[in-house]
């Protein structure tokens, strides 16, 4: 497909002839349908999944964490403004 694009991009009459079924052939070439080499465990996909989720979860559970600091600190800057 990355072909296709370059191709496309290189040449402006190969944009003419291309086709919806030359992509799709092109795409299919790409795609494996073999089982995996090497088959991941039980624990391997929980581990995974935990530093995942752990990763996303953590910035949002500190921001909550700390919102009354933040929320002392913008009192804080609006009441300085004032005087």
């Amino acid at each position: 497909m990355v072909n296709g694009v370059l191709r496309m991009m290189g040449n402006v009459s190969v944009m003419k002839r291309t086709c919806p079924k030359e992509i799709l052939t092109e795409t299919r070439k790409m795609i494996y349908s073999k089982p995996p080499r090497n088959k991941i465990g039980a624990v391997q996909s929980f581990f995974v999944m935990s530093v995942f989720a752990a990763a996303m979860l953590t910035p949002a559970a500190w921001i909550l964490h700390h919102l009354p600091e933040y929320r002392q600190r913008s009192k804080q800057v609006q009441q300085s403004r004032r005087t």
